[in-house]
Parts: structure tokens; sequence; C-alpha cells
């Protein structure tokens, strides 16, 4: 699917993309939320290393997803 649909589908469905690739963050970046965007930047890791990420940053992306302001949030490892 092309990037654009895929953020109107999150967008209409009230879905975040959680995402390694720089489009996303350059949609958020130009159009806004919704949807957010958690960039997990620079992820050439393997999935546990990126669950294992976003599990530790639990407090910090339920902050993020309540802030009306915040377009992007973003994770490395």
């Amino acid at each position: 699917m092309p990037d654009t649909a895929v953020w109107e589908f999150a967008r209409s469905h009230d879905f975040s993309i959680v995402t390694a690739d720089a489009d996303f963050y350059e949609l958020a970046t130009t159009l806004g939320p919704p949807p957010k965007v958690i960039w997990l930047r620079g992820c050439d890791y393997p999935t546990a290393v990126a669950e294992d990420l976003i599990r530790s940053q639990a407090i910090r992306i339920m902050e993020f997803l309540e802030d009306s302001e915040r377009a992007v949030l973003i994770l490395r490892p």
C-alpha cells in the first residue's frame, strides 16, 4: 500500500502509526496529526529489540498520545 493510503486509513480510524520509515515522519511534520507517528529512527535491529524499546518507553508513549499538539515521537535504542 502507498504510505498515503496507510496514513488516511490510520487517520480515519483514530490509529497511530509505529514505523521505522522516515516517510511517515515527513507526512506527520507536513500534515500534522492525526494520525500520530512513533518513529523508530534508525531501526535496523530485530523485532524483539523494537518491542523492548516500545515497552520501556510506555509512559512516554502514553504522554505523547495524549498531547494533542505533538505529531511525532522519535524513539532510539
